[in-house]
């Protein structure tokens, strides 16, 4: 792999998730027609208080546009709770804080811009973690990730990421 080539762009864009999806719809096909198409485009959102049809929608939509979800259900802190322990039991949003702050060194803070840093070397657990409640729905016969709560596919995200780093590295 030529890492000179590798470039991720991360976009907070304040959509919903079907409007994310349909927004990366349109970034993927400017790209498509200007000749540089992308290798792979993630979309990354978490189901908030979104309808769950526009959930549905958004995953339906960037399936058909070849595109992969990072999601998670309910908020995107459940990837960082996985990070201590594991969790199979909804939580509403609002607790999210609380269940974080005790496992850092100050209160959680949704803008924090070193939160990597602070889970980094657990990135482990939380994979770990993350696939257990992968196979938890798996094994309910679910496969509907906008009613397993908690659900996440971060994970998968972080797989391929981790991979690409690996290769880059060879």
């Amino acid at each position: 792999m030529d890492r000179s080539r590798t470039e991720i762009v991360a976009l907070g864009t304040g959509l919903n998730t079907l409007s994310l999806v349909e927004y990366a719809v349109g970034l993927q096909n400017r790209a498509d027609g200007s000749g540089t198409p992308y290798a792979s485009v993630w979309c990354v959102f978490d189901r908030d208080s979104f309808p769950e049809d526009n959930y549905r929608k958004a995953f339906a939509l960037a399936r058909e546009n070849g595109m992969r979800v990072a999601w998670a259900n309910e908020a995107f802190e459940l990837w960082y709770l996985l990070h201590f322990n594991y969790h199979d039991t909804a939580l509403p949003r609002a607790h999210y804080v609380a269940k974080l702050s005790p496992h850092l060194s100050s209160a959680y803070d949704k803008a924090d811009a070193s939160m990597y840093d602070h889970l980094e070397s657990r990135q482990s657990t939380a994979l770990k973690n993350a696939r257990r409640l992968e196979r938890h729905w798996a094994e309910l016969s679910v496969d509907n990730p906008e009613r397993e709560n908690p659900s996440t596919g971060i994970h998968k995200l972080v797989e391929h990421l981790n991979e690409l780093r690996n290769l880059g590295a060879a």
